[in-house]
């Protein structure tokens, strides 16, 4: 059985066993994390959720807490005498998913 769960502003499709890197949540490493935001269940019988499937949920195991590699993000005005360069690292949490619930 698979899930679409809803978490930063995006959706996952997941299932049991999956390693997926969400945007950062509060939370240890080795806590739990409960999602109650389901939009979709599949499997044999699939369910759709109006916007969301009641009582489902999807429970996952913290196991990082980082951040992506750097990005180089470069302004520049032709013949301006224009140019802006920084860098970004987006932090996030990874996510062992340890069971699905319809």
């Amino acid at each position: 059985m698979y899930a679409v769960i809803k978490t930063g502003g995006k959706q996952y499709r997941v299932q049991e066993g999956d390693t997926v890197r969400v945007e950062k949540l509060d939370g240890d490493i080795g806590g739990q994390v409960e999602f109650s935001e389901i939009l979709m269940l599949g499997g044999d019988s699939p369910r759709v959720g109006t916007p969301t499937v009641g009582g489902a949920k999807v429970v996952a195991k913290i196991i990082g807490q980082d951040r992506a590699k750097k990005i180089i993000v470069f302004k520049m005005r032709r013949r301006k005498n224009y140019r802006r360069k920084y860098g970004h690292r987006q932090p996030f949490t990874e996510l062992r998913i340890q069971s699905v619930q319809g």
